[in-house]
């Protein structure tokens, strides 16, 4: 298969935004090849706005999740505290809490923060799936000095109330990101085990084929390499049903896994080429490119932003670091496609007071499916451009 490397207008990638991707394909035609150049650009907006600034218990804001309700608006979960880990003391008395606010405007502005579940303890990490059947399940762990294990909450009216929570999988599995409900209409909810004193930690999931009502036991991710994987697990569905799963390791390479029988069993681990934290999975609303969000971090430095990369072939490759923005370490992002084809980004500033902030990215040039079969009716092969 013959390789080729492009850049828009034959410029240089440094790993900024705006920059693309193009991929060429070569096509048999009664003996001869015939190059069809199908471009890929990737821009983040040059200005964010704020989702939330003060949630109004403590003004630390963090660890957002977007979704899409079928009502069209769009529901952003988030962590309200003082600190990024709130136990309770003295004029905080449950800690940190869950709350929530909602768009009618695709994100130019937000609803007053309210509170989506608090319990006597450290609630965290939350995350918002809404089901094909119009439920909204939302996810979070609770935290004190071992953790409590991970929850389910379930809301019939889109958010109005919820029921009292259920165990999704105990200590030390915990949850950073949404349930997925993939084609088979099985519902995969991604964790991680950590035990920081046994020094293992690895992605996991668990599954219900019941609509949410009862959950398998956690079923582990292998890590043959033994790389201590603080995963904050996300995956996605691909095109063939195959699932592929991403893990954090704090200090080193991310790490990825792909399932074949919906979650059920999981390829060991393996290593990508960068680092990256609590990732976010989003397939376009055209289904051609997955963006991946997520903190950026060098270590041994300790510094990083919030970053993006984007694959054109299903997570095989990835592109080169877009910045998000480069004042932003807390990431935990979260992602949402709008109704012009552009994707919100939210991601959550870390720090004393921080807010959670949000910025537009458009994809512009995917190719359609099927474009290449009209040139020609052989389709003999393709070359992936790569960035340079």
């Amino acid at each position: 298969m013959m390789e080729m490397l492009y850049c828009k207008d034959n410029k240089p990638y440094f790993g900024i935004p705006g920059t693309c991707i193009t991929t060429v394909f070569y096509i048999l035609c009664f003996g001869g090849i015939v190059p069809v150049r199908a471009e890929v650009s990737v821009e983040v907006s040059s200005s964010f706005s704020y989702v939330v600034t003060n949630g109004g218990y403590g003004g630390y804001e963090a660890f957002p999740d977007l979704a899409r309700l079928q009502d069209c608006r769009l529901m952003c979960a988030f962590y309200e505290g003082y600190s990024h880990i709130s136990p309770p003391k003295a004029g905080y008395p449950t800690g940190g809490r869950i709350m929530y606010v909602t768009s009618s405007d695709e994100g130019v502005s937000w609803s007053t923060p309210t509170v989506l579940y608090d319990t006597p303890e450290d609630d965290r990490d939350p995350s918002i799936t809404q089901l094909s059947d119009g439920r909204l399940l939302a996810t979070y762990f609770t935290y004190n000095d071992g953790g409590l294990g991970s929850y389910l909450i379930q809301s019939n009216d889109a958010g109005l109330s919820w029921s009292t929570p259920r165990s999704l999988a105990p200590a030390p599995y915990f949850i950073s990101s949404p349930i997925v409900e993939v084609s088979t209409g099985r519902l995969i909810a991604p964790l991680y085990y950590e035990d920081d004193v046994a020094g293992i930690a690895h992605g996991a999931v668990t599954l219900s084929d019941d609509g949410g009502a009862n959950w398998s036991s956690p079923i582990d991710i292998p890590n043959p390499s033994g790389v201590f994987l603080d995963a904050e697990t996300n995956l996605i569905e691909r095109k063939d049903g195959s699932l592929w799963a991403i893990q954090r390791a704090s200090h080193s390479l991310a790490q990825y896994s792909v399932s074949t029988d919906q979650g059920e069993t999981w390829s060991d681990s393996e290593s990508l080429d960068f680092i990256a934290h609590s990732s976010y999975l989003l397939r376009s609303a055209d289904s051609h490119v997955i963006l991946m969000a997520y903190r950026s971090y060098e270590w041994p430095a300790g510094t990083g932003y919030t970053a993006l990369r984007y694959s054109l072939d299903e997570c095989e490759t990835w592109s080169d670091p877009i910045t998000i923005d480069a004042d932003c370490i807390g990431a935990y992002p979260s992602m949402v496609n709008l109704n012009d084809g552009s994707v919100l980004v939210t991601y959550y500033e870390e720090g004393g007071g921080s807010d959670i902030r949000a910025r537009i990215i458009t994809i512009s040039g995917a190719p359609e499916p099927g474009t290449f079969i009209l040139f020609c009716a052989g389709l003999i092969g393709l070359t992936r451009g790569k960035r340079i």
